[in-house]
């Protein structure tokens, strides 16, 4: 019997398993052949403070610098841009104040990304401190910690039953039981399927499908230092990839848990409120897929023990955040795991706790 077990090997619940891991025998049990295989293997991978909730926020600006400096650092400088329509100057406005955004003129927006087009952009705003995630090396540190402390990665093992036991938990995949005192539920999409597996009450969580396309570099240009770019109210975004570029419709689709797949449709909606805004109209895709982004309703991740049974600990609901928020968030997790004081404030605590859904 381990003293945790984790169920999901993605950002979440590897990040989760390494805290514990130096106070806690821990096992991870990953349903896919490889960690990150969901979410957080199709995420943009960009670290902004500002961005998501109050709640979001206070995890972000903790987890700095763990980002900055665990590890040698996971961050590298992206910027990220918001262009907008002249008809669109109110939802701009609401844009640069939510994200912390400065106004630039078009002419030093087109300088940052040269295809935006001066007859459609009206309105840009900058911010530099914007940053690429380092994300697959990010998932194999912590692996890597939870390995070194004497835990256990095992892949290609889906949960299919779980029973409450005398001294905590039984959960069962299609090759063998695993035993322990506590139960970490990191499933991601499937977080309510594993609660309602454990006799756990759900709470609620909407997996909302997020669809991506990888394009040539448009117009044979060096994209690699272009800031990631938006339209207002993020009605798309495109990242510089590898020499390529990635373009999202931004689409928030609800789902049931799956593994995700592309839209034709909504990808071709998406492309289209992207080409309005700039000059180089999309003539081939190199790749697409999707990937699920699960909220709880109010948009804030779910986090530590259910009020109903302190041994079910909830990881999940990680929308857009999950690396960005994962320093702090499996920090988080841990102390309230284990009867620490957090370090985030109480308001922000109780913003996180799943008793504020039951």
């Amino acid at each position: 019997m381990t003293d945790a077990i984790v169920i999901g090997g993605g950002i979440a619940g590897i990040s989760a398993a390494a805290r514990l891991s130096g106070d806690l025998s821990v096992a991870v049990l990953e349903g896919e052949n490889a960690l990150g295989y969901h979410a957080s293997g199709r995420s943009a991978a960009l670290f902004e403070e500002n961005y998501g909730a109050p709640a979001v926020v206070a995890l972000n600006k903790a987890s700095a610098d763990y980002h900055w400096e665990a590890n040698g650092g996971y961050l590298s400088p992206r910027g990220l841009l918001i262009s907008a329509r002249a008809d669109e100057k109110d939802a701009f406005d609401h844009d640069i104040e939510t994200m912390g955004v400065a106004q630039i003129s078009t002419a030093e927006a087109q300088a940052l990304v040269p295809i935006l087009d001066g007859e459609t952009l009206a309105y840009a705003g900058y911010h530099e401190a914007a940053y690429d995630i380092d994300t697959d090396r990010m998932i194999q540190d912590f692996a890597r910690t939870v390995r070194s402390s004497g835990g256990h990665v095992i892949t290609e093992a889906r949960v299919t039953e779980i029973t409450r036991t005398a001294t905590g938990w039984d959960v069962s995949t299609a090759k063998e039981t695993y035993s322990a005192t506590r139960l970490v539920n990191a499933a991601g999409a499937w977080a309510d399927h594993i609660a309602t597996l454990a006799g756990i009450a759900p709470i609620g969580l909407m997996p909302m499908r997020r669809s991506m396309v990888r394009l040539p570099a448009p117009g044979g240009h060096d994209v690699s230092d272009w800031p990631m770019f938006f339209g207002t109210g993020e009605t798309w975004y495109a990242k510089p990839d590898a020499g390529a570029l990635l373009v999202s419709p931004a689409d928030e689709d609800p789902v049931e848990p799956h593994d995700a797949w592309a839209d034709d449709m909504v990808l071709a909606q998406g492309l289209a409120r992207y080409e309005a805004m700039v000059s180089t109209p999309v003539e081939r895709l190199l790749t697409s897929w999707a990937g699920l982004r699960s909220f709880a309703p109010d948009r804030n991740l779910v986090l530590g023990p259910d009020p109903a049974e302190p041994a079910f600990i909830w990881c999940a609901a990680q929308g857009g955040y999950g690396f960005q928020t994962a320093p702090a968030a499996s920090q988080f997790v841990a102390d309230m795991t284990l009867g620490r004081v957090p370090a985030l404030s109480a308001r922000d605590a109780a913003q996180l706790s799943p008793g504020r859904l039951r």
